[in-house]
């Protein structure tokens, strides 16, 4: 492996030991214990795990791996504040949801060659990465994993 594979290799494994570990929290939880808030008037556990699913889900065109999957999840866990929406889908549908977004981010990841994650991703214009070459897939990953970790700690906070 080059010194440049090893990077990327260790910050896709980073990414997926932080997924594995986020779906052990949430899919181990209750209904009952989904609904608990990480600290007083704070967001639910259901709505951290809608929000990073929908957040995971909206890196697949991002990083040129396809369309979303569940865009409808944005109206209920990015666009709106926890306990704004009614009728939140069921923890089953979540961890369906988490499921199967992650598993085709992973897919996309091990086709990618070291060249593809020093690529542009698809928000960005040719003349901003011109200019600023770090707006790359890599950097994607890297600052949603540890979107990922912030919310995996906050998991924590909530009261047992």
């Amino acid at each position: 492996m080059t010194s440049e594979q090893t990077i990327i290799a260790s910050a896709v494994q980073s990414w997926k030991q932080n997924v594995e570990r986020a779906g052990k929290v949430f899919s181990g939880l209750t209904d009952q214990q989904l609904q608990t808030e990480v600290a007083p008037g704070r967001n639910r556990l259901v709505y951290l795990w809608g929000h990073l699913t929908a957040v995971h889900d909206a890196m697949l065109p991002l990083l040129g791996l396809g369309d979303r999957l569940h865009p409808e999840l944005d109206a209920a866990f990015v666009t709106a504040a926890d306990k704004a929406v009614d009728g939140l889908p069921s923890a089953a549908q979540i961890k369906r949801y988490w499921d199967e977004v992650n598993g085709h981010l992973m897919a996309g990841f091990g086709k990618f060659t070291t060249s593809d994650w020093a690529g542009k991703h698809t928000a960005v214009s040719d003349e901003d990465f011109a200019a600023n070459p770090l707006r790359n897939r890599l950097s994607v990953l890297l600052s949603r994993t540890s979107h990922l970790a912030y919310h995996i700690g906050q998991t924590a906070l909530a009261p047992k």
